[in-house]
């Protein structure tokens, strides 16, 4: 089965590869990607594959095999990109201005359209159903993953375990990463508007300085959660805006932040801690604190028994060396949200090439993956779905 499949991608890589360039050359955002929708479809309805949509971009395959009423399991693959200028200087760049697939998700639709391209020829050994979910917004609140649950992707028919693979420049290519249990943090989104009377710099007595109380606020969440560093916690303040001058006092100040964790619990204790000292400042000064805490992201829990099936099954298709154990991370993902209703398993493909340089970072400007690593993605995946 193994050769087989291997056979097969290697048949189909450059179709892989060219369906690859084309979503990386026209990026579209979060909630917008209707031709990235009709680009998916219009490749299915090429190879004869049925599909549906749901809501406005979103897309199902069904793969029936024999009794497919006997279980079903499902793949994610995410089709957004994000507001950032492309500074590579290849072929395909991006030819949307100022927007670019820097988190990898032209490569995870490529390969899910290319494990259904491989798995039409293993139809017959298949018992069960495959879905596959090619889903939106994934990089923006509240994300595309709660809203196809919504609209019930997960039943008719009800997946029993799902996967997702997503790139990693962390890795080498050939290589995939795998983490049990608890995996990736929970991300909220902090906003902040303080208040004051604002006024001539030299007249203190006519103006109640919202800057300081800021400087205030700030200063002791910081030291708050200092003291959860190890839980592990991420408490950050990115942006601040006081539109002032010298001798200008402004009449407000705004802040925007993130509060991340791997604990559900702490979490929660953490947002009534967060509005604790929000109003403790806002009485210390005698002025209003508007504190919104935008709850995003759940934790990322990779189901324990079905992850170290994976893991197995990854070492038989890609052999031990090639698989890797992963640590925790505190960036966050909306495919936690299916885990939190079926069994789920959130893994790593390996992507950089250091002899290539390609070695760039997520989210950035420059980064790229070495194609090669397309074979793996298609292949193992294709490999987990007939073994399961």
């Amino acid at each position: 089965m193994i050769n087989s499949i291997q056979n097969l991608v290697i048949q189909n890589f450059d179709e892989i590869v060219s369906i690859r360039r084309h979503l990386h050359m026209y990026p579209e955002l979060s909630f917008n990607e209707h031709n990235t929708s009709k680009f998916i479809k219009s490749t299915l309805k090429k190879w004869g594959v049925k599909y549906e949509s749901i809501g406005d971009t979103a897309v199902v395959v069904l793969i029936e095999g024999r009794k497919p009423s006997s279980k079903t399991i499902a793949f994610r693959a995410d089709f957004d990109a994000l507001p950032i200028l492309e500074e590579n200087e290849f072929d395909y760049c991006s030819k949307n201005q100022g927007v670019m697939h820097a988190c990898g998700h032209d490569a995870h639709t490529a390969s899910l359209l290319g494990v259904i391209k491989v798995l039409i020829a293993f139809k017959k050994d298949l018992k069960g159903t495959i879905k596959f979910i090619f889903q939106p917004a994934e990089e923006v609140f509240p994300g595309g993953a709660k809203t196809m649950i919504e609209k019930g992707v997960l039943v008719n028919p009800n997946v029993d375990k799902i996967f997702a693979q997503h790139v990693f420049p962390e890795l080498e290519v050939g290589k995939v990463g795998f983490a049990t249990g608890t995996y990736m943090a929970s991300a909220d989104e902090i906003y902040v508007d303080i208040i004051g009377k604002g006024g001539h710099a030299a007249l203190p007595h006519t103006y109640n300085n919202p800057i300081v109380a800021a400087a205030d606020l700030i200063s002791n969440l910081e030291d708050y959660f200092y003291n959860y560093r190890d839980t592990p916690a991420v408490f950050a303040i990115g942006f601040i805006n006081g539109d002032g001058y010298t001798n200008v006092i402004p009449e407000k100040v705004s802040i925007k932040g993130t509060f991340r964790t791997l604990d559900e619990e702490f979490r929660s204790f953490a947002h009534q801690k967060m509005q604790e000292i929000s109003k403790k400042i806002s009485k210390k000064f005698s002025l209003k604190i508007d504190f919104l805490i935008k709850v995003g992201y759940p934790v990322l829990k990779n189901d324990i028994d079905l992850t170290l099936s994976a893991i197995k099954l990854a070492k038989d298709f890609l052999g031990e060396k090639n698989v890797v154990e992963l640590s925790y991370r505190m960036t966050a993902e909306d495919f936690a949200y299916y885990g939190q209703i079926v069994p789920s398993c959130f893994y790593r493909l390996g992507v950089a090439n250091k002899k290539l340089g390609i070695t760039h970072g997520l989210h950035t400007s420059r980064f790229n993956i070495d194609e090669e690593a397309l074979k793996v993605g298609v292949g193992l995946m294709t490999y987990l779905a007939l073994k399961y």
